[in-house]
């Protein structure tokens, strides 16, 4: 499919060709940019009948404490990667607010809620996850890849009555040595006890993406989005 790609200060969006009816609003990694996943959209070869605009966010820079205070494009801080270690609770919150944000853009241009998928890789999926659930209106899906659920503690008080069915893919690499499978294993637990329906994928990679994946990821948009 053919797509008009468009850049601002803080997106890059790629425009089907016919109107879209559906949104992917797709969140980056730590010290990533929105350019990451943009080349991934062709590889998904959704059929011309998907009129799908994808929106790729860039994350505001931060100093990042794992990474000795270097500052980079990051939606939250990193203060470590244990599962007991103490997360950026402000920061998770503001990047939150601003896809909320983005949510509320597509539906200004007559994308309805439930045709909204939130996607994201590493920390972008994080972001995915703690918005969605906490959504108020229901969402399409949401796609997280090689991730965890932040604020875990929280997330049984907080969630949303509007998303308790939305259909969640989680995607992960079984050599994954930066978000390792067990965070993504306790979060996809954590999910399925709270009633939440979890598609879950692994893949013989690392912290990365593989066309096994992207295939999938295709089959899962298009029957969400169909």
């Amino acid at each position: 499919m053919a797509y008009q790609a468009t850049e601002t200060e803080t997106a890059i969006t790629l425009e089907p060709a016919s109107t879209a009816t559906a949104a992917v609003i797709w969140l980056h990694g730590l010290g990533a940019d929105g350019y990451d996943f943009v080349p991934i959209v062709e590889e998904l070869r959704l059929p011309q009948s998907l009129a799908v605009r994808f929106v790729f966010p860039h994350a505001a820079t931060r100093p990042v404490t794992i990474n000795n205070g270097f500052v980079m494009r990051a939606w939250y801080d990193i203060k470590g990667l244990s599962r007991e270690g103490i997360e950026d609770d402000v920061g998770i919150r503001e990047s939150e607010a601003v896809v909320r944000e983005l949510i509320d853009a597509q539906t200004a241009r007559g994308v309805p809620t439930d045709r909204i998928v939130l996607a994201g890789f590493s920390q972008g999926g994080a972001i995915a996850l703690q918005t969605a659930l906490r959504y108020d209106r229901p969402l399409a899906g949401i796609m997280a890849l090689s991730t965890y659920l932040p604020l875990r503690g929280a997330i049984a008080k907080e969630v949303s009555s509007a998303n308790r069915a939305i259909p969640i893919l989680m995607c992960h690499g079984t050599q994954d040595g930066v978000v390792i499978p067990q965070m993504g294993e306790l979060s996809r637990d954590v999910l399925t006890e709270l009633g939440y329906q979890v598609e879950w994928r692994t893949y013989p990679m690392q912290h990365s993406v593989c066309m096994e994946e992207v295939t999938d990821i295709s089959r899962w948009l298009q029957a969400r989005l169909k």
